[in-house]
């Protein structure tokens, strides 16, 4: 029987422990492909009691024998990639051209764009919660038709003169409107392709590469972010720059000739979103503090505390559907533990009126509760779902009736090991 190609996808607002899962997935495919989103993303592992934090490279990596891509949809700071590739390095992790490869056409992260970032968000009435790491103003350059690809940072004269037609239109605005002296051509071009004489060894034409031996291939598409940061489907303005769900995975990955044949979405065992925007199950005070210490909800990328809520089983119905999902990861079920009774949202109300029909704005939204007990002792010793409380399994049963989709996997704990699989 052929493995399968799978796409793994967030199906809230990011930090749902993807990387543990794309990790434990990536035994069994051949490449591991990141089709969006930038250094914004921080999947995180823990193996043998080392933790690594990746913001680029598919957590894949940590397999050998296994190729990780970039592809064209993702955008690439030179800089964050490389200091990437040197600490796994360090750590005796085997990284070069042979097992990762980057799209040519992957759009650069240039200072300029963290510059706007950052200067747009303080201008701001009303705060994204951008990560200022420059994603969407890169992003703007690329539909924008200015951006500056991985393929040009190899050609030192097509590079100069793209970098030299941006700063001649950013420089003015910088000056102008925000005061800022702009950039110096010689000095960043320099600069830039000298992290373009490190990375042209990785740069691969995927096409040329993977299509003859597509048949054979099994591939992972590693998805960042979640569902509802998506820049279409998502809580807009309060978003990402990149289309993150699993319609963009074949697209954005650089391999549209391989075939997707499942969807497997990851939802925390509760909830959490980082930035501002819309939340409605969202908690304060004694229940905020409980989920932040016990699920440590710091962000992986920015260390800024998470927001957290119980479950939200009408949001994730709705990422459900979006993504076509075909099985569901539920992780972080034993930060649960030691809870006496847990709320699970099963329901919106408006104005005092039930909602029907998933809302097309979640500001003012009220959340309806189903209580559901708590179980005795702990989760993270079970290592089949056997082994798991009466009262967690109905936990999980709940979410799958109400869902209409198996859970097949449940992670019970930050190690490897820690991955129960539901046949």
């Amino acid at each position: 029987m052929r493995k399968r190609n799978l796409a793994v996808i967030g199906l809230q607002w990011g930090d749902e422990g993807k990387g543990k899962i794309i990790d434990s997935l990536s035994r069994d495919v051949d490449v591991i492909a990141r089709f969006q989103g930038g250094n914004n993303a921080g999947h995180t592992v823990v193996v043998r009691g080392e933790k690594f934090v990746f913001h680029l490279i598919p957590s894949g990596i940590l397999r050998p024998g296994k190729t990780c891509l970039l592809g064209n949809g993702v955008v690439v700071d030179p800089r964050v990639l490389i200091s990437e590739i040197e600490s796994l390095q360090k750590a005796g992790i085997s990284v070069g051209p042979e097992n990762l490869k980057i799209s040519p056409f992957c759009h650069l992260i240039l200072p300029y764009h963290r510059l706007m970032d950052t200067l747009r968000e303080g201008d701001r009435d009303k705060k994204i919660g951008t990560t200022k790491r420059g994603i969407g103003p890169c992003y703007v350059d690329k539909v924008n038709r200015c951006g500056i690809r991985m393929r040009d940072l190899i050609c030192p004269e097509r590079f100069s003169q793209v970098l030299a037609e941006n700063l001649r239109q950013k420089n003015p605005i910088f000056e102008k409107v925000y005061g800022h002296e702009g950039y110096e051509l010689d000095a960043l071009s320099r600069e830039y392709l000298e992290y373009g004489r490190t990375l042209e060894p990785f740069i691969c034409d995927f096409t040329e590469y993977f299509f003859p031996r597509r048949e054979k291939l099994c591939v992972l598409f590693e998805g960042a972010q979640g569902t509802f940061l998506d820049v279409d489907y998502g809580t807009y303005p309060f978003v990402t720059s990149s289309s993150v769900i699993a319609a963009n995975a074949r697209l954005g990955s650089g391999l549209p000739f391989v075939r997707l044949d499942a969807v497997l979405g990851v939802a925390k065992a509760y909830t959490t979103r980082v930035g501002e925007g819309p939340f409605p199950t969202e908690l304060s005070g004694k229940f905020l503090d409980f989920f932040r210490q016990r699920g440590v909800e710091f962000g992986a990328t920015t260390g800024r505390p998470r927001r957290c809520g119980w479950l939200d089983l009408v949001l994730l119905k709705r990422a459900v559907q979006i993504n076509h999902v075909t099985e569901l990861v539920l992780t972080k079920l034993d930060v649960l533990d030691g809870l006496e009774k847990i709320q699970v949202c099963t329901g919106y109300r408006r104005e005092g009126k039930k909602l029907h029909s998933f809302p097309d704005e979640l500001r003012g939204v009220l959340p309806q509760y189903t209580e559901m007990p708590g179980w005795p002792g702990g989760v993270s010793g079970a290592r089949s779902f056997r082994d798991l409380p009466a009262q967690a399994r109905d936990y999980i049963r709940m979410i799958e009736e109400y869902l209409e989709i198996k859970v097949r996997y449940v992670s019970v704990g930050e190690k490897r090991e820690a991955i129960l699989s539901q046949e």
